[in-house]
């Protein structure tokens, strides 16, 4: 026999004598009172306002109650507040303090213009599906779907962002290159098996600056790690340079970028790279010296042991010239470890143990920023049928990834979340249980009284205000 579950009365074990019942009837309470936090983080950068600003709206201006700006709001804060789908959003829009971190006027919607609105400030998942499911080609003239996503200007707006968080231009910057797997379950567009990943999948592509994410672009799954990165580079860097002319820029990846394309356009226009080299049997033979010398360290002292080797090495077929090789030998426990990056970086300035060690090396802290915008902020969640619809998910991922970040950045520096990834500065800020009561003059948002990091809480509002609020055309 099914079980019924009855989500009005929910009935415990209890305590003691005592009956523990449970309802869904508390009134006007929210479980994301830290959702605040994020709001003054937009009243700071401007972040979704400038992102709203990337859509074209053709809708009837008279017949609409959500602006592109509520759409794209509410979308976004509730990605970094959890709510991965949009069906979550069937009940977030009776949500009032969701409504105020949106900006509605009316935060309880009992002013909505149709009577079966009334009570849901927000819009609900079909209007929300608009701003992903709208065609390139739509235009006033198209029946539903017409708010139409600027591609072009969403992608340079990721790296204005990046730009406008610098107080003034960095001597030098690396730009961090990688690829991952996003796994489909269903028959969408541009699917294919990738043999690597065993599994069929798109292959994004990603471009971080440190903690700032500059790139993110869903491809298919049939081609080369480093398809369409000669293009993304091209413009991030002009992009960049327009703006800092002398800026040194480094592009660091593994050997999945190591192409010939690449090092030459980099060659070409003035960029360093720090790529991963894959290993074969002549890049071995070159080292072996050093990685005996490696072994006879480890026999004699039962650690592992590392000899470095800079030597310049070319190709056979796929290099059009010479270029800097450093190989490390490597020997561990479970035997030789051979491995080999190529650089464009001089001999005098970055020595072959330290380039490997600390600043290629460095290259693996981009993957956790991947993994935060896949486990926690739900970059995976491309399951709508076509691969611009699939691209605009991962453009709002990567905003509450930003919109996050911008938090973290601004507001944590100095606490005990300064580092903390996406997934924890939620647990701990964000999820904060609140009342909320609303009248003609206040919004009272009373949290819990419980919770245990109210004063932490209190320090990063006041960081977070101390600064001056976004003006447009910064």
């Amino acid at each position: 026999m099914k079980t019924e579950c009855n989500p009005n009365q929910m009935d415990f074990h209890g305590l003691g004598r005592r009956e523990i019942v449970a309802r869904f009837d508390g009134g006007q309470i929210s479980s994301d009172g830290g959702g605040l936090l994020l709001r003054e983080v937009e009243r700071r950068t401007g972040i979704l306002r400038q992102l709203a600003e990337q859509f074209t709206d053709y809708r009837d201006t008279d017949a609409i109650e959500h602006s592109v700006l509520d759409l794209v709001s509410q979308r976004v804060y509730g990605l970094a507040l959890g709510y991965e789908d949009l069906n979550d959003h069937d009940q977030l829009r009776l949500d009032p303090l969701l409504a105020v971190l949106v900006g509605k006027q009316d935060p309880t919607g009992e002013a909505r213009v149709r009577e079966r609105d009334r009570g849901k400030a927000l819009a609900s998942p079909s209007t929300l599906n608009r701003l992903e499911l709208t065609p390139w080609h739509a235009d006033a003239e198209s029946r539903y779907k017409k708010i139409v996503a600027k591609v072009g200007g969403i992608d340079r707006l990721m790296v204005d962002l990046f730009l406008q968080a610098q107080e003034q231009a960095p001597e030098q910057i690396w730009l961090d290159l990688d690829a991952t797997d996003d796994p489909l379950h269903g028959a969408q567009e541009g699917r294919f098996f990738h043999g690597y990943y065993k599994h069929y999948c798109y292959l994004p592509l990603y471009i971080f600056c440190g903690d700032h994410l500059l790139c993110a672009r869903l491809r298919e799954a049939n081609q080369d790690a480093s398809a369409g990165s000669v293009e993304e580079l091209a413009r991030i860097v002009g992009q960049i340079r327009a703006r800092w002319p002398e800026v040194k820029i480094v592009i660091r990846a593994d050997s999945g970028f190591c192409r010939e394309p690449i090092l030459r356009w980099c060659e070409d226009n003035q960029v360093d790279y720090l790529l991963g080299l894959a290993k074969n049997q002549r890049l071995s033979k070159i080292i072996e010296a050093e990685m005996a010398e490696a072994k006879g360290q480890y026999h004699h002292s039962g650690q592992a042991a590392r000899v470095f080797k800079d030597f310049d090495y070319q190709t056979r077929k796929s290099w059009s010239r010479a270029r800097r090789v450093i190989g490390k030998a490597e020997y561990l426990a479970k035997g030789d470890n051979p491995r080999f990056i190529v650089t464009s970086l001089a001999r005098s300035d970055y020595p072959a143990r330290s380039l490997y060690e600390e600043h290629y090396c460095a290259r693996g802290d981009m993957e956790n920023r991947i993994k935060e915008q896949q486990l926690d902020l739900f970059a995976d969640r491309t399951s709508t049928h076509t691969m611009r619809a699939n691209q605009n998910r991962l453009y709002f991922s990567s905003f509450a990834y930003i919109l996050v970040s911008a938090l973290r950045r601004l507001g944590l520096s100095g606490t005990q979340w300064a580092r903390a990834q996406c997934g924890t500065i939620r647990l701990k800020l964000l999820k904060v249980g609140a009342q909320v009561r609303i009248s003609v003059r206040k919004v009272w948002v009373s949290l819990s009284e419980g919770y245990p990091h109210a004063i932490g809480f209190a320090k990063v509002l006041a960081r977070l205000r101390d600064g001056p609020a976004f003006c447009p055309g910064r």
